[in-house]
């Protein structure tokens, strides 16, 4: 175990050989390789390099990060760095939390169709706010949008649903004005963006079917039926998607903390393991039906490092999307553009400086890597296979 406190990759190198065992032949590629780099993460395997401080040139030999974007260690640089870019897009308004969350009924669907059912939900989310802002009885505006796809609870479940930050208002449709939201405790009504999401999802979900598009084996393979499909379909239309809009919040230090915590999450970040002990991973967890309690609970440590791989995302996907006047074409035109439309802000947006390691010796300077040292030939071949699923 790492000195001092527990993280995942204890528990990875641990019980390994014991998931392993029981999962091995069920992992994707994608799994089995963050198993594999979080596993090894800042360890020989990966090699060393040299860091010396900035300040007082202190040297010391480091092991490599495996940069894995689902490793708990590996992420706060690539947020840090990506948060430093954000902070000239940021628009001096008010912004709305936007959350949307597919039924538990279509989970192991998204499970064994993580790269199209992921793809759906984001078009489906990203039409439905669109297309509500712009109806002239809402909004009457066309906005932008961050989104962001997280597949997890406090608890490691599975569960797909997506963070959308949006500044509250947009532009107007001949683009020569700013429209600010008409209320002060809601962006847009909830219910009937809820219905929008619905309907949008499920009618892309059923051109993915028509075309053949989807896995569907073990547990739902009766899905595979034309007619199962159908009635599986339309018992969801007959239930309500959750949707949260939360009330606008403010500024842009308001914004830029949003985004650091939503961005770049893993599953389940180091801070929050408590123990391993007699083959039981301890965590915390916030109960959000208990008044947001935090909790303590524990996993069988092969269990907890299959739920942690449940959410390890398809080779390539991108989870965190633009949209609307934001989106990556127009994004850098755009920005100048609405902010010429605003009033001035008085308060600037803090920039997010990279995370760099504090010298040991000094305490004042930082830990720069000088030499990229050795690093070893990668000698673990790993055999290509399904999905991992409880099914």
């Amino acid at each position: 175990m790492t000195e001092g406190r527990l993280e995942v990759a204890d528990v990875f190198r641990q019980h390994g050989q014991e998931f392993l065992n029981r999962w091995g032949d069920v992992l994707s590629p994608q799994q089995r390789k963050a198993f594999r780099d979080i596993g090894a993460c800042r360890t020989a395997a990966l090699g060393t390099q040299v860091q010396q401080c900035d300040h007082c040139g202190h040297q010391e030999i480091a092991y490599r990060s495996c940069r894995n974007r689902h490793c708990p260690k590996c992420h706060s640089r690539t947020r840090d760095e990506w948060l430093r870019d954000r902070t000239t897009e940021v628009l001096p308004v008010p912004y709305c939390h936007v959350i949307f969350t597919l039924p538990r009924e279509l989970a192991p669907l998204a499970l064994q169709n993580p790269r199209v059912v992921y793809a759906i939900l984001f078009r489906a989310v990203a039409e439905s706010l669109l297309e509500m802002a712009a109806d002239p009885k809402r909004l009457g505006a066309k906005i932008g949008f961050l989104a962001v796809l997280h597949s997890w609870t406090q608890r490691l479940e599975h569960h797909p649903h997506v963070h959308c930050v949006v500044p509250a208002g947009g532009l107007s449709p001949d683009g020569q004005s700013w429209i600010s939201t008409r209320h002060q405790k809601f962006f847009l009504p909830v219910k009937p963006l809820g219905h929008l999401f619905r309907g949008k999802f499920l009618a892309f979900l059923e051109k993915a079917f028509a075309a053949h598009s989807l896995e569907l084996y073990g547990k739902i393979r009766d899905l595979a039926h034309p007619v199962h499909f159908a009635e599986f379909v339309s018992a969801l239309r007959d239930t309500e998607w959750v949707v949260y809009v939360k009330p606008p919040f403010g500024g842009p230090q308001q914004v830029l903390h949003y985004l650091a915590r939503y961005t770049h999450r893993v599953a389940i970040s180091n801070g929050r393991l408590l123990k391993l002990e007699n083959g039981q991973v301890h965590f915390r967890w916030r109960d959000s039906r208990d008044h947001n309690q935090m909790k303590e609970m524990s996993l069988e440590a092969v269990e907890f490092i299959r739920r942690f791989l449940l959410h390890v995302l398809p080779s390539g996907f991108v989870k965190i999307r633009h949209f609307g006047f934001l989106s990556n074409r127009i994004r850098k035109k755009m920005v100048p553009y609405c902010r010429q439309l605003l009033p001035p802000c008085t308060v600037e947006a803090t920039v997010i400086e990279p995370h760099l390691p504090l010298c040991p010796v000094c305490k004042v300077g930082h830990l720069l890597v000088v030499d990229w040292g050795h690093r070893p030939a990668p000698v673990i071949a790993y055999r290509q296979v399904p999905t991992l699923d409880s099914s």
